[in-house]
């Protein structure tokens, strides 16, 4: 009687035993069944498919860079012909203003010649006409002032701060200022100094000033009531912003304010400049030059300027030609 109770009691033992497996392996069926197992993770891909894909983008890289070459290439071309055609309308709008003063002249006379006044006018249209021509393509007024090209990063103006611009020209000089600042909407630098080399603002000195609006305001009200000595001559103020601000790897323009020369030689201050402002393999000087004469020294009984006015457009007349640049000579000084 106890082997047999001693028996059963073992098949019991192994039979729970089996029950526990069963229900073990189950469990982990059903776990495999409901879980989604997780996609395959992808360590390397083909080699084949990636070149394939770099090749296509350095393919597309060479395309765009050939592109903007030749954007870069076309724009130039169009900003060099675009100086030309602006310098040629200063040259125009210059001869016109002096074949109608000459016209004036003539009516006012009244005994003058009547073949003259005829090819005066013949002369003043076939101008006009010229002028319109050059012209035709221009977008907007804004983009130049007195035909002067307006394309560069950084803006120099040179004053004469002498008695005669002071007392004669000053409030039309900062007309001229104030128009040019507006053409030049944002810049990367500004600087202002008088025909001696002096700086308008000393913390500056030597550096950019940063083109702020409130920077350009702060340059016109220091020049309404700007002083400064000066001996009527630009030639120092031109050199020593040249010499301070010359890089080859930025576009500058010298803005020339003035209305006479003193010193002697024109040709000395021409071979200095040249010097100091190299050119580019297309001749072209890296910082242009562009000058206003303003008529203060003007005598009305010979209707002449004086010498030192003359000598005034001669050196700023021949600078602008060497340099790149426009002379412009506004009509009345106040």
């Amino acid at each position: 009687m106890s082997r047999r109770r001693t028996r059963r009691s073992g098949e019991d033992s192994n039979i729970s035993f089996l029950d526990i497996i069963c229900c073990g392996f189950g469990a982990i069926v059903l776990l495999l069944v409901i879980v989604k197992p997780n996609q395959p993770i992808v360590i390397e891909e083909s080699p084949i498919v990636k070149d394939g894909q770099v090749r296509a983008l350095q393919e597309r890289l060479f395309e765009i860079r050939g592109q903007v070459n030749y954007l870069e290439q076309d724009l130039n071309a169009k900003h060099e012909q675009l100086g030309q055609d602006e310098r040629r309308v200063a040259i125009l709008r210059s001869e016109f203003d002096v074949l109608n003063s000459r016209m004036a002249s003539v009516d006012d006379d009244g005994a003058g010649d009547a073949t003259e006044a005829l090819d005066l006018q013949v002369a003043v249209q076939s101008l006009s006409r010229e002028m319109k021509r050059l012209l035709a393509g221009r977008k907007s007024q804004n983009d130049y002032i007195g035909g002067i090209p307006v394309d560069s990063e950084y803006i120099i103006f040179i004053i004469d701060t002498s008695g005669s611009m002071f007392n004669g020209a000053w409030n039309r000089m900062m007309r001229e200022v104030l128009n040019t600042l507006r053409i030049y909407p944002k810049v990367k630098g500004i600087q202002v100094l008088n025909d001696q080399g002096q700086y308008m603002f000393s913390t500056y000195a030597g550096e950019w000033i940063p083109d702020t609006p409130s920077r350009r305001r702060a340059i016109m009200q220091k020049l309404q009531g700007w002083n400064a000595f000066s001996n009527s001559s630009p030639v120092e103020g031109i050199t020593a912003a040249i010499r301070r601000f010359y890089d080859k790897n930025k576009k500058i323009s010298l803005y020339v304010m003035g209305d006479d020369f003193q010193g002697r030689s024109v040709k000395r201050v021409l071979d200095i400049v040249k010097r100091l402002n190299e050119v580019n393999k297309r001749g072209e000087s890296l910082v242009r030059i562009h000058a206003v004469g303003f008529p203060v020294h003007y005598d009305p009984a010979g209707r002449s300027a004086l010498p030192s006015a003359r000598r005034y457009a001669a050196l700023m007349r021949e600078l602008a030609e060497q340099n790149n640049g426009t002379f412009v000579g506004v009509n009345y000084a106040r």
